[in-house]
């Protein structure tokens, strides 16, 4: 059971259910043979119950953590969570306030101030307290890839694309940042960001030729730009062939995973339809082409 845990932290794995079935059971017959393994576990332990909703055994955890660490700044950003999950939102920040005064550079309480104000619904100033967080730790990625979301969920796509063209300027080879990218352009219309949209879903598919969402938006970005009356006859035509490589790979990775209800049938409409009959074989070719 220790060694599932610690798989489990290695891998990042966030099976919250697992976490707790294990661990409970872990520390509540094993806790004196484990040594000093037995903290990291409480913390795992105490975050995955908070998932749960079991406040009962987040205390249990929290309480023998202050007793090892009573002066522990990420004790008390545990505790902090504790009350977060609570909805006790005022005393949690009280407690990262308390973090900030003793360490104004502890990056994780005020991330927790941020994820408060998010859990309030205040969009608009969690975007202020990220910008300004940005503004001196510029290189925290998952900073970023949070302030795109937000932005995203306020309908601001210009800025969510600007923080995904950071995340991909240090993580070039990211399938997931290409493709979150390509979607935000999407989104944004007009010709030349379906296009962008397009190439970004390409750039996604090499990174990772089994990203079925880069997949399914390739295919749509292609058959809108060859659908688009302003475009001329061989973009027309080249964007044909990208949709209809797309869906060829599309309804051949349903058949290879024997998903029988897949909507194959809308898809084969739309692809007769749009003329879309002609496999294309090489997609590093999508990217480049246009015009």
């Amino acid at each position: 059971m220790k060694d599932k845990l610690r798989k489990w932290r290695e891998d990042n794995c966030r099976n919250s259910e697992q976490i707790v079935d294990v661990g409970e059971e872990l520390i509540s017959e094993h806790a004196s043979k484990l040594g000093d393994d037995i903290w990291i576990i409480y913390e795992q332990v105490m975050i995955a119950a908070l998932d749960c909703s079991r406040d009962d055994l987040a205390l249990t955890c929290l309480q023998e953590l202050r007793k090892q660490f009573p002066d522990s700044h990420r004790v008390k950003r545990l505790a902090g969570m504790r009350l977060e999950a609570l909805e006790r939102y005022d005393e949690a920040s009280k407690h990262y306030d308390a973090i900030l005064q003793d360490d104004p550079t502890n990056t994780a309480a005020r991330k927790r101030k941020i994820s408060i104000l998010k859990a309030q619904g205040k969009n608009s100033e969690a975007i202020r307290e990220l910008n300004e967080y940005l503004e001196q730790f510029v290189g925290d990625q998952e900073a970023w890839h949070e302030l795109s979301e937000l932005y995203i969920n306020e309908h601001d796509y210009g800025k969510a694309a600007f923080c995904l063209e950071e995340l991909m300027m240090t993580n070039p080879h990211n399938h997931l940042y290409c493709e979150q990218y390509a979607e935000v352009k999407y989104t944004q219309g007009g010709l030349e960001n379906l296009e962008l949209s397009r190439k970004y879903f390409a750039q996604a598919l090499r990174l990772n030729n089994r990203n079925m969402r880069a997949l399914f938006g390739l295919y749509m970005s292609a058959s809108h730009i060859a659908a688009s009356p302003k475009v001329s006859a061989k973009v027309k035509k080249d964007n044909m062939k990208y949709a209809a490589w797309a869906a060829t790979q599309i309804n051949r990775a349903y058949k290879v995973s024997h998903i029988n209800t897949f909507p194959t049938e809308p898809v084969k409409t739309v692809f007769h339809h749009t003329q879309l009959s002609v496999p294309y074989r090489h997609i590093s070719h999508i990217e480049h082409s246009d015009k």
